[in-house]
């Protein structure tokens, strides 16, 4: 074993590089014997991993509200926004995996790297915490979406079987893992795509219960916008203010699931340079006609949306039976319920792996390091999923509530982990010029580094105003409050409490930051790469989608 220590200053971190077995000589981690995981997630997996955890209930399902809060221009409008700040996040976050893909590694393990362990140390924890409570929400709004056909069954039925099942795949081989997500993000991506059609079918008048052309009807009745807590233009801009908030939810921590997997995708620089590149473009696209579809096909003041008075139903199954399609509301619905457990799947996933990653690197208790023979860190999983039990919470007060709390929580503790992303990234790149490396980077995106300090502006203020509402007359809620912030001084006291304890200087030197280390070694992994060769034209397909 290789044992390597950073030049930041008193050796804040160490890295342990070691080749897992005799077979894998150019492979490293960050982690000892018993502590390792296996590359077992192929390109496919990985694309329809991050996939599965952007395109979920926040899409199927909490869309509805921002339709009923704001209308559907700021919807639209709100998901397009949101998507070029996740492009932007992404692209920091790629260049820096791309370069050292190491297994084990995780965002937490870069923030200590190139910015400071203390926030590092905080930023591992708002993860842990962040996917968490989305995994949470994910169970919160299956129980949702299945209340649409019984409620007879006591809701807590539903989130046993709902988190069992999450269990189970998260016990599982990262291989088997990764098929599960493939199906599960296969079948919503294939149920988004009929239902854009559906949308555009609608939209000229092809519904079985329609007589005219619907086109933009309910973009002039009841209109494109819903005044949102004030009158006329302030009212419209507060509007797309509030839906651009709220979407943040659908995409939060989405771009961080290929970071995450990085240490156990295969060919992880090929790999995972083609996920990046591909995952924005099919985000942006699916949000973008999906968010139109439903401000097509559901008026902004139909009371059945989430939000307003019935949470059963998700705007698409409204839009459904509005049109008098029968039956298929049904099979919608069916898939609203396997997205959200492929996307819970995906969180649980994440959540488990940040907390083996700080645990291996210090961060947190070394228990959480060990994987069983499949190279699961089967402690991390457990203990992350206990957690998810707050799911529950849903037992005794309604589905909406609980969810919006966990959308609240979630969605403050993701801005604050891609602000922490950008700081590090700019560190990162600060650090490679430095060191004259700039050009060695094996992969490299447009507008860098201009596109990150946009980035960072936009997050850091949707930060500070997601809870704007709170503060306007009349809609004081002190519960709505704490979800809206209580992040905030939860990242802050472990940041200042690690700070206290270790006594380290607040950053490391640019001069310091270590960016050297295992380099060489994933370049030699990536040169021993041989990418597949297709025999046939059905190949040549199916290596360009995969």
């Amino acid at each position: 074993m290789e044992k390597k220590s950073s030049s930041g200053p008193d050796e804040a971190y160490d890295i342990n590089i070691e080749a897992s077995s005799p077979n894998d000589n150019n492979d490293f981690t960050l982690a000892h014997d018993g502590e390792q995981l296996k590359r077992g997630l192929k390109s496919r997996h990985l694309q329809f991993l991050a996939l599965g955890g952007a395109i979920g209930t926040g899409l199927f399902v909490g869309s509805g509200g921002i339709l009923a809060d704001t209308g559907p221009a700021p919807l639209f409008m709100a998901y397009l926004s949101m998507s070029i700040i996740v492009w932007i996040v992404m692209n920091g976050l790629a260049e820096m995996t791309v370069y050292l893909p190491f297994r084990g590694v995780t965002i937490p393990y870069f923030v200590s790297r190139y910015v400071d362990p203390s926030l590092g140390f905080a930023a591992g924890w708002n993860y842990w915490y962040a996917y968490t409570m989305l995994v949470a929400a994910e169970a919160s709004a299956a129980a949702i979406v299945i209340e649409y056909w019984t409620t007879n069954v006591n809701v807590a039925v539903w989130i046993v079987i709902i988190l069992l099942v999450l269990l189970a795949l998260n016990l599982f081989a990262a291989a088997i893992f990764g098929e599960a997500e493939f199906v599960f993000a296969s079948i919503k991506l294939i149920a988004l795509f009929v239902l854009c059609i559906i949308g555009v079918v609608l939209f000229f008048g092809g519904g079985p219960d329609q007589h005219h052309v619907l086109g933009f009807h309910y973009w002039n009745n009841p209109g494109a916008f819903v005044e949102y807590n004030a009158k006329g233009s302030t009212g419209k801009f507060l509007g797309y203010w509030h839906a651009f908030v709220k979407a943040g939810f659908a995409f939060i921590t989405s771009p961080e699931l290929i970071a995450i997997a990085a240490g156990e995708t295969v060919s992880p620089r090929r790999n995972l340079k083609k996920a990046a590149r591909r995952f924005i473009v099919r985000l942006a696209l699916f949000y973008g006609v999906a968010s139109l579809v439903i401000g097509i096909i559901v008026a902004s003041n139909d009371p059945r949306l989430l939000g307003a008075s019935d949470a059963s139903a998700s705007p698409f199954v409204i839009g459904i039976q509005n049109a008098g399609i029968p039956v298929l509301n049904h099979i919608i619905n069916a898939v609203i319920l396997t997205s959200a457990w492929s996307a819970g799947n995906s969180f649980l996933y994440s959540a488990s792996r940040v907390l083996y990653s700080m645990s291996i690197s210090g961060g947190a208790p070394k228990v959480f390091a060990h994987t069983n023979r499949w190279g699961v860190p089967y402690v991390a999983v457990l203990f992350t999923w206990a957690f998810t039990l707050l799911a529950f919470l849903n037992v005794s007060n309604s589905g909406a509530t609980v969810f919006n709390w966990f959308v609240n929580i979630s969605t403050i503790s993701g801005f604050i982990a891609w602000i922490i992303i950008l700081i590090t990234y700019l560190r990162f790149r600060k650090a490679i010029i430095f060191n004259n490396l700039l050009g060695e980077l094996p992969y490299r995106t447009p507008f860098q580094p201009y596109a990150t300090y946009f980035a960072l502006f936009v997050i850091s203020l949707l930060t500070l105003t997601n809870g704007f509402q709170i503060f306007i007359k009349k809609n004081w809620n002190v519960s709505d409050f704490i979800a809206a912030y209580i992040t905030l001084p939860i990242v802050l006291v472990l940041y200042l409490g690690h700070k206290i304890w270790s006594r380290t200087p607040f950053y490391i030197k640019t001069s310091e930051i270590d960016v050297i280390t295992g380099k060489k070694e994933m370049d030699e992994m990536e040169a021993m790469d041989q990418p597949p060769v297709p025999k046939n034209w059905l190949q040549k397909v199916w290596f360009w989608l995969a």
